[in-house]
């Protein structure tokens, strides 16, 4: 028999501050992805003028995306990292034209500098949503603070370039959770407290990590937090089901990851994840 998702059971009422308002939700939201970069590992090039990222945020959010996340600096396994002046130049002037153009849909910036974060959220950016959880700017909480934005508090260890060589854990779920709990306490001691946790598909993590985080992710509800997850067509998911099945497979592990607690999923796929939730 096949199976369905009972969003009921999944998820209870949530709500975080957006700039002096309540944004309230009840069953998981789709963050889609838009990537302002020319090598990421999935969709680099394809949205890099405003009239094509223009087109592809129209898209999503007709498609039923309630989040679009901004890109600009690649964080693929290997990959350099840019200035700051080259990130704020692919993703400055999409952010000035959605404040523009969107009213109704939530944005966040994809970013580990506070500089970035900083300038985004004066042009209207909605959440900060940052791969290395304040690890590589120790000025990214004081800029959340100041802001009072939402945060997304990934984790990973070392840099993009070197994390793969950073799989060995004593205990990869209570390492991740001793992690967050460190950093929550930091966070909250700044009176940040919209705070939405992602333990980090493929961000120093091997095959076997990310499927253990997949199948052990209600041991992050702990903190009573909403859980994102990013897995979207990433290279385990090609592993397992092959390159031409990555959408099956990442649909696939995102129905478990909402099963297991999952409340915002981070995808490319906007339209199928809309109709999987439904």
């Amino acid at each position: 028999m096949k199976s369905s998702l009972n969003i009921n059971q999944l998820s209870s009422k949530r709500s975080f501050n957006i700039n002096g308002y309540l944004f309230e939700y009840e069953k998981p939201l789709v963050m889609g992805i838009l990537n302002m970069t020319p090598d990421s590992f999935y969709d680099g090039g394809k949205y890099n003028s405003i009239d094509s990222a223009i087109s592809r945020i129209e898209g999503m959010i007709n498609n039923g995306a309630s989040i679009i996340d901004i890109g600009g600096c690649s964080t693929r396994p290997g990959s350099d990292i840019i200035t700051i002046e080259e990130e704020w130049k692919r993703v400055g002037g999409i952010i000035k034209e959605c404040s523009i153009r969107f009213n109704d849909t939530l944005f966040s910036v994809d970013t580990f500098r506070s500089e970035i974060a900083r300038r985004s959220l004066e042009e209207g950016i909605h959440i900060i949503n940052d791969v290395s959880g304040g690890s590589l700017d120790s000025e990214m909480f004081d800029v959340i603070s100041k802001y009072n934005s939402p945060y997304i508090l990934m984790h990973m260890k070392g840099k993009p370039k070197d994390m793969m060589s950073k799989t060995n854990y004593d205990n990869l779920i209570l390492d991740i959770l001793n992690y967050f709990r460190k950093k929550i306490n930091k966070l909250n001691s700044l009176g940040i407290n919209d705070i939405i946790l992602d333990p980090g598909f493929g961000f120093a993590k091997d095959f076997e990590q990310n499927f253990e985080i997949l199948n052990n992710l209600n041991s992050f509800k702990i903190f009573d937090l909403p859980i994102l997850v990013g897995l979207s067509r990433k290279s385990f998911i090609k592993t397992k089901y092959g390159v031409d099945n990555s959408l099956k497979g990442t649909l696939d592990l995102n129905k478990i990851a909402i099963e297991n607690g999952a409340e915002i999923i981070r995808v490319h796929d906007v339209k199928e994840h809309v109709s999987l939730i439904k």
